[in-house]
């Protein structure tokens, strides 16, 4: 791989030696040995690239980051990296394992000589024992295996928790639980029960309100009564009296026989056996003893669920330093290389944690895309960045999820990019998403898009026009169509009494538009008169055709060329990352070269294919006569006007070509306007409105 990375200058900053680079056109400084990351604390803040960066939607694992985050706030920051360095330093006997960024460690790997690595070599030591390895080997895969059987293992003893009764009362026996559910199933129909009998109590004559509505049963009878058990549910468990005694074994709503038939089966014939009714006192009663073992059965298992949750709080607390040694040492160096120099960004054979996957769209795949956090932001900050920027909404039906990208095109053109267009994204894991194009930020990709730019917008305008001319047209015939028919039928019965119509049409008034002629030929005239110096002067002076041409071009595409030129030197990627919560320290340039890497346009070989389909070309043969002929006839031309065929008996007179058809036309028209321009004068129009002069009627004959 060729290196990304000069070597510019080595100097004293904060009492260490530290080593520089340029990259993406900014000096950084470069992170590359343990003893680097062992000073990390000591390099000056103003010299990172990042000062902090997200938690969540980054290419490096979630839960690194959140090992890292130390205050969660969802960002880490300059002081955790560099807490985070110092920590690893002191664990680890050479901080040279961070650049290697292995995934296991032994116990050998650990400081000792540290009280900090002390501690948590005793620690490394309780967790193999406790994950039963017989090795002085710290796995990150096995401690994730042992992590994840662990968790299954107490979610299995949470569910027996929730289903353990044992040191809890059970005052019906091994008929407890279908007691408890008997007893929840009558709690609200009894209760009011005994409410409409209190309230009878009360006011005597409203039994017959509390009671069944006999008109409600009325109706019901007239159907299947049988199909109208919900309705009939409804009603009061038994019909309410004063005494609120509530019948056991008659009397009782037929909806809920059965459910009290249970309660007496597993309750009353327990706690009071052969009675034949049920008071609210001894209802309450029943209510009390189901109360209390509920509670006592609740805590109990409370009490055996925080000892479950204690147990496994006080593993994970022990595991969890030798898994945050195990991920810090592994991702650590990846985190510094897109945090302290953003190395990885431009380097061909990796990518930066931020770069989410690859977007294919319009015969491109574009490399730099990244997940978009806050749309509102985006809008406020990435047309700052200066690069052609494609937002898409994109939806994997497979995982159930929506999420939104961006994509910078960094080649090729963008005349068939539009919103609304579809296209595929494939995630850093390579799955697919169906993306579709919402919005787009319109920059300059490249000095030859530039180039043609105003030239397609010129005809993309022309054309747009046409249509819009052409359908207005088209509309305006309708209408005059429509409303001359109209007229027609209108004044066939709008005759005056001498045959004439009464709508008679109004004389033009040209001396109102005396003004607009003037200018219009005014105009025609300066122009043509420009057009004729120009061919007079390139009759006389043919080579100048190729600069002036040239000339013409420039003035055109020169303005467009030189304003993408200036965007392109400062296409800049830190506004982009700053719309998606990162805080960017310095540049991150994109130039025309670096660019060019990130969007890959498809490349199809150089073959001659034949196409049944394709249009018919005209004859080789008959393409060269033409060309040769046109050449020949275009140098004739020239050299006839600027009098180069005299030696050969063809001199070009001037006062005869006048005389000629072809001389009378050009000659003639050129007059024409000039005599047009010199005479038009608004007082030499005549008023075709004014009213004409009564002619003397003539003498009846006699």
């Amino acid at each position: 791989m060729k290196s990304k990375i000069t070597e510019l200058i080595s100097s004293v900053n904060g009492g260490y030696n530290w080593q520089y680079c340029s990259l993406g056109g900014v000096t950084r400084v470069k992170i590359s040995t343990g003893e680097d990351i062992a000073h990390l604390h000591e390099l000056d803040q103003t010299m990172w690239t990042v000062l902090s960066c997200p938690v969540k939607g980054l290419e490096l694992e979630e839960r690194t980051l959140h090992l890292m985050d130390t205050d969660n706030d969802g960002k880490i920051r300059v002081d955790e990296v560099t807490a985070a360095s110092q920590w690893l330093c002191n664990v680890l006997r050479d901080p040279e394992k961070l650049i290697e960024a292995p995934d296991t460690l032994t116990l050998a790997d650990l400081n000792r000589d540290s009280e900090e690595g002390a501690k948590f070599y005793a620690n490394a030591q309780e967790v193999l024992k406790l994950i039963g390895e017989n090795s002085d080997t710290l796995s990150l895969t096995q401690l994730n295996e042992f992590l994840k059987a662990h968790d299954k293992q107490l979610a299995d003893d949470l569910e027996a928790a929730a289903k353990d009764i044992e040191g809890v009362d059970a005052p019906y026996g091994d008929n407890t639980a279908d007691a408890v559910a008997a007893v929840n199933a009558l709690r609200d129909k009894m209760a009011d029960f005994y409410m409409r009998c209190r309230f009878i109590q009360f006011h005597n004559e409203s039994s017959a309100a509390l009671d069944v509505d006999i008109e409600k049963v009325a109706a019901l009878s007239q159907s299947n009564i049988a199909t109208g058990t919900d309705e009939i549910s409804k009603y009061p468990i038994s019909r309410p009296i004063a005494n609120a005694v509530m019948p056991i074994n008659e009397g009782l709503n037929p909806a809920w026989a059965s459910a009290v038939a249970k309660v007496k089966e597993l309750i009353l014939e327990v706690d009071y056996p052969g009675k034949e009714s049920i008071s609210e006192a001894e209802w309450g009663a029943i209510l009390g003893k189901i109360d209390a073992y509920t509670k006592a059965l609740d805590d109990h298992r409370k009490a055996l669920a925080d000892d479950l949750n204690e147990k496994s709080k006080a593993v994970h607390e022990l595991i969890e330093p030798v898994e945050k040694l195990l991920r810090l040492t592994r991702d650590f160096y990846t985190l510094l290389r897109n945090y302290v120099m953003m190395i990885d960004f431009y380097d061909q054979n990796k990518k930066a944690i931020f770069q989410a996957g690859k977007l294919y769209i319009d015969s491109r795949c574009c490399e730099l895309c990244m997940k978009v956090t806050d749309m509102g932001t985006q809008a406020l900050q990435a047309p700052l960045s200066g690069m052609y920027l494609i937002y898409c909404t994109c939806t994997s039906r497979s995982q159930g999820k929506t999420m939104d990208i961006v994509a910078a095109m960094t080649d090729g053109d963008v005349d068939d990019l539009r919103v609304g267009k579809n296209a595929v994204f494939y995630d850093a894991a390579g799955n697919d998403w169906d993306a579709t194009v919402t919005k787009i930020i319109d920059n300059p990709i490249s000095i030859r898009q530039a180039f043609w730019s105003p030239y397609k917008k010129f005809f993309n305008w022309v054309t747009e026009k046409l249509n819009k001319s052409a359908a207005e047209k088209e509309a305006k015939s309708f209408d005059d169509m429509t409303a001359n028919a109209e007229v027609a039928t209108t004044n066939i019965t709008n005759k005056d009494e001498e045959g004439k119509t009464k709508n008679k049409k109004q004389a033009f008034d040209i001396a109102k538009f005396a003004g607009i002629f003037a200018a219009i030929g005014m105009a025609v005239g300066f122009i043509l008169e420009a057009f004729t110096g120009i061919f007079s002067g390139l009759f006389k002076h043919p080579k100048a055709i190729i600069p002036l041409i040239l000339l013409i071009m420039l003035c055109i595409s020169g303005p467009s060329m030189f304003i993408a030129w200036m965007k392109l030197r400062k296409r800049n990627l830190s506004h982009v990352l700053n719309a998606n919560g990162w805080a960017i320290n310095s540049r991150i340039v994109i130039n025309v070269k670096f660019g060019a890497t990130l969007t890959y346009l498809a490349k199809y070989p150089k073959v001659m294919l034949e196409d049944p389909f394709a249009e018919k070309k005209m004859p080789k043969w008959l393409r060269w006569v033409i060309t040769v002929v046109s050449i020949l006839a275009i140098l004739f031309v020239f050299m006839f006007f600027t009098n180069r065929l005299e030696p050969m008996g063809m001199p070009f007179n001037k006062e005869a070509f006048k005389t000629t058809f072809v001389g009378k036309i050009i000659y003639g028209a050129g007059d024409m306007v000039k005599d047009t321009v010199k005479d038009m004068d608004p007082s030499n129009f005549v008023n075709d409105s004014a009213p004409e002069a009564e002619v003397p009627a003539e003498p009846a004959a006699e």
